[in-house]
């Protein structure tokens, strides 16, 4: 029996519903028959021009049909995905390049600019040749002949780049196995059917795209594909949703809580279930999601580094008005709270989290030491295994349940006091009339203090002695902040998650 591996995932249900809708796109839909079809031909010329095995490809292309084509011909190909944002600068893409060294790039003729010339090669998919060469190929599924070599479990299926501690983007190797491990689980856990719709608009160098993009055509359900920049329009989401009757969508909870605040919100009526992940979900936004639109709510945390998202949390279940957790580990996945010598900690303590199991990416793209220091050798798991390094910090739940408390990096010292910006962020979004708020460290005449900026919610009027007061009751004297900034938002970033470095700058 062949290993099951992401193009197969697809196929299946080319063969069962060739004729049901695969995707939609600004009024176009494809079939699975068409879209397979198409994917076929174009892996194949990608195939003559160098793809193949333990090869990548990247992908720079604006959400399209031209995007989904291209990610299923990159797999079937046997190539790894390598998705190059639009957003990204030049020179950031410049180095993604230099560092990952894929075969070429696939974008289209308006965007050529921005790539280097001649090296690695790009092929426009909008240029008329080689729409031409495409169409004249054969639109059957490839073999590994075809490949020029076998599709694995252990072949390299995406690289996907995080950004660094040091400000470098690091590129990071996930296999097939991983990745279907963790569709497979996504459609045990949600059960997708003919039926639904689920929408992609999440931007490509974000790890979630991935299942967006993957797990509906793995289903036998549709793909509604939102248009380049419709991930920051609330107004445009929710008529998307309402017009394409979207079942399943994803947000970061920043967009959530915008998304909320969209008056015409409660038209987003036919939405099933929402996931959340990419940051911190905090127990205010879960009540006001709540009381808006009501539908299952679900909370996932993963780095990149272990194929997306390793733990689960359904927000109905047992509702503790201080914390939303994590939840617990997915399939074939192993969560592991540790201390500073790798030893368990009790229950209810803070350590820091680490991950082994199936869905561990294979390492860093030519960064041997780093691999080597953040996965280690698992004591805990079978003999040869790897557990990774997450650098976040979590404690257990007496339910089994974890808790996430914020980056081990987002740990500051005052007065000799270690403290977690994380848990004065969850008590500040706790105080009444506060939508949302982060904390920061500034120095001011030498002495370190906390700062914060606080999003009020709705008409509530706040001062800063208020907040003060209310967050005396919850936190020792040294974790309230001295200072609060009063805005109509938090600065987030490409993927829409909290921009630090902006907050830090709105508020000094």
């Amino acid at each position: 029996m062949p290993e099951l591996v992401l193009p197969m995932l697809f196929a299946e249900h080319v063969a069962r519903t060739p004729t049901a809708p695969a995707v939609i796109f600004e009024g176009v839909t494809l079939t699975y028959a068409e879209l397979d079809r198409r994917a076929n031909r174009l892996a194949r010329h990608l195939v003559a021009l160098g793809a193949g095995p333990e090869r990548s490809v990247a992908v720079a292309l604006p959400r399209s049909l031209y995007l989904v084509e291209a990610v299923l011909a990159v797999l079937k190909a046997g190539a790894a995905y390598l998705p190059l944002g639009p957003e990204n600068p030049p020179s950031r893409t410049i180095r993604m390049l230099s560092d990952a060294r894929p075969t070429m790039v696939l974008t289209l003729g308006r965007a050529a600019a921005r790539f280097p010339q001649g090296v690695p090669p790009l092929v426009l998919l909008d240029d008329p040749g080689t729409a031409a060469d495409v169409s004249a190929l054969p639109g059957g599924e490839l073999t590994d002949i075809d490949r020029g070599g076998a599709l694995t479990s252990l072949g390299a299926a995406t690289v996907i780049f995080t950004s660094g501690s040091t400000g470098a983007p690091k590129a990071v190797v996930n296999s097939h196995g991983g990745l279907v491990n963790r569709i497979l689980w996504m459609q045990s856990a949600f059960g997708l059917t003919g039926q639904d719709r689920v929408l992609h608009k999440t931007p490509i160098g974000f790890d979630v795209s991935l299942w967006e993009l993957l797990w509906p055509l793995s289903a036998g359900a549709t793909m509604v594909v939102a248009a380049p920049g419709g991930h920051k329009d609330p107004r445009y989401l929710v008529r998307l949703i309402r017009e394409e009757r979207v079942t399943t969508a994803h947000f970061v909870p920043s967009m959530l809580r915008v998304f909320l605040e969209e008056p015409t919100v409660r038209e987003a009526r036919g939405l099933r279930r929402v996931v959340c992940s990419g940051e911190a979900l905090t127990p205010t936004l879960r009540t006001r999601f709540r009381s808006v639109l009501g539908v299952p709510l679900f909370n996932l945390y993963g780095p990149t580094e272990a194929a997306i998202d390793v733990t689960w949390w359904n927000c109905t279940e047992q509702q503790d008005p201080a914390t939303v957790p994590i939840g617990r580990p997915i399939w074939n996945t192993r969560v592991h709270v540790l201390n500073q010598e790798l030893q368990p900690v009790a229950v209810g303590e803070s350590g820091e989290l680490f991950l082994s199991g199936l869905g561990l990416a294979r390492g860093y793209v030519g960064r041997a030491g780093l691999t080597a220091e953040r996965f280690l050798p698992d004591p805990y798991g079978p003999a040869g295994g790897r557990m990774y390094r997450t650098g976040d910090l979590a404690r257990w739940r007496p339910d089994g349940a974890l808790e996430y408390l914020g980056r081990i990096d987002q740990q500051v010292k005052i007065r000799g006091f270690r403290i977690e910006l994380g848990e004065i962020e969850a008590a500040l979004g706790l105080c009444a009339g506060v939508r949302a708020g982060a904390v920061a460290v500034v120095e001011k005449a030498g002495e370190r203090q906390l700062v914060a900026c606080v999003v009020a919610d709705g008409g509530s009027r706040l001062s800063p002695a208020a907040l003060r007061a209310e967050l005396a009751l919850k936190l020792p004297d040294y974790m309230v902040p001295v200072s609060y900034t009063f805005v109509g938002q938090l600065p987030v970033n490409r993927n829409g998650k909290l921009d630090r470095e902006g907050l830090a700058a709105l508020i000094g």
